[in-house]
Parts: structure tokens; sequence; C-alpha cells
């Protein structure tokens, strides 16, 4: 899967990734390959993926998620770390 995480001032990461897990506004989830297509809101909280090279993660202050064939796209209101 694809995964894009943006902000209003830059592009934060753009990878591939098998899974990823968000702070969904009513509770985390987290996506897998060939997810059913979903729009979200974020909380506050950490977004975290892996990657071929490991577990990543940082945290989000709020935003919205999209998934849509395999491409999983983050517009986050800021990244603290």
């Amino acid at each position: 899967m694809q995964l894009e995480i943006v902000t209003p001032d830059k592009k934060v990461f753009q990878g591939e990734v098998s899974e990823a897990s968000f702070p969904g506004a009513s509770g985390a989830f987290q996506v897998l390959n060939s997810h059913a297509p979903i729009v979200s809101a974020l909380a506050k909280g950490a977004v975290s993926f892996t990657t071929p090279e490991g577990k990543q993660s940082m945290i989000v202050d709020g935003g919205v998620v999209e998934v849509k064939n395999n491409v999983i796209v983050v517009l986050a209101e800021k990244v603290i770390g």
C-alpha cells in the first residue's frame, strides 16, 4: 500500500507500507492491504505504520485520513513528532 502523510506546510512521509494504524475520532483502527474505502476524522494521537525498514510512528494533532484502492492519504493538521 502507498501511504502519504501531508501537513499544510509540507509532505511528512510518502512510501510503501504493509499496515497502518490511526487514532480515529471514534476510536483507533488499523488498515491492511485491500481495505474497504473509508474516510475518517483523526483525533490527536499516534499514527504508526510498517515500512520495509521497520515500524515507524508519529503523533498527529488531528486531521483526516482517506483509504482507497490501497492508497492511504493522511491530511494532518500538525505532526508533533
